[in-house]
């Protein structure tokens, strides 16, 4: 079997597309790379969903523990407190049999069973946590005289928070969040070892290297393949969030903007 025939059958074994058998033996290099990468759809697909939701959270907490309110700020700091002060890997196995707790209730609820939407929940509530404790040290670290000048220009309410307060908040926790991004990326690698079943038995990256591994005997091909997607996924977070960032910091002159730069620390 030729490496492109390979590469038809099984990119896209991962999402229930191609030949539905594995390869038994004689693995080659190709079939290794194409299996592992399919098996990566699954964990960007836990990434960018699980941030995009988790963002708008993590901004509506953060606002939260600044409110008025006590109950309010209550809730929210309890929020954060549960989320980042327990292990994700105990996250994934409560919220399992709450899921199937749910289930036998509401059979309706089926779907949160499976790693798709069970195993997302968790990774969407986890980084809503971390996230919103970054918004939060920028929020209060944003200069008192450009909230106290919007003030006096006239801007109340939803209208500051958006022109001034927002971005300002933005810009000053970006590179933090960048760093949650490719921390969340490399977390998704939990979901293998929750008890959340993958769709149709077909699972994450982690699952195609585990397979190979254990029949070859041999975790030194699979693994490094496994690590080197996530570097590649790494640098792609790294360029895109960069270029945000350049976005936000637009109207600063050029030698001020705060660059993202990919500095591999080699000794400590």
């Amino acid at each position: 079997m030729s490496c492109w025939q390979t590469i038809q059958d099984y990119a896209l074994r991962s999402v229930g597309y191609g030949e539905r058998l594995l390869p038994r033996d004689d693995f080659t290099l190709c079939q290794q790379v194409t299996l592992i990468g399919s098996g990566m759809i699954w964990n960007v697909y836990f990434g960018v969903v699980a941030l995009a939701f988790g963002f708008g959270l993590a901004v509506a907490v953060a606002a939260g523990k600044s409110a008025r309110s006590r109950l309010v700020r209550g809730l929210s700091d309890w929020f954060v407190f549960v989320f980042r002060g327990s292990p994700l890997f105990i996250q994934f196995f409560f919220a399992y049999f709450a899921f199937l707790s749910l289930k036998a209730r509401v059979p309706a609820l089926d779907p949160l069973t499976s790693a798709w939407l069970g195993a997302l929940v968790v990774l969407f509530l986890n980084t809503s946590a971390y996230a919103a404790e970054i918004f939060h040290g920028a929020l209060r670290a944003i200069p008192r005289g450009e909230v106290e000048a919007a003030a006096a220009y006239g801007m109340t309410g939803w209208t500051r928070f958006r022109r001034i307060v927002f971005p300002t908040m933005m810009r000053l926790a970006w590179p933090a969040y960048t760093n949650e991004a490719i921390f969340l990326v490399h977390a998704t690698t939990l979901v293998f070892f929750s008890g959340f079943p993958a769709r149709q038995q077909q699972g994450d990256a982690l699952y195609y290297a585990s397979y190979f591994a254990d029949r070859t005997f041999n975790p030194f091909v699979p693994y490094p393949i496994l690590a080197a997607y996530f570097i590649l996924l790494t640098l792609a977070i790294i360029g895109l969030f960069g270029l945000i960032s350049r976005r936000l910091n637009r109207h600063l002159p050029g030698q001020r903007r705060p660059r993202l730069k990919l500095r591999p620390t080699l000794l400590r």
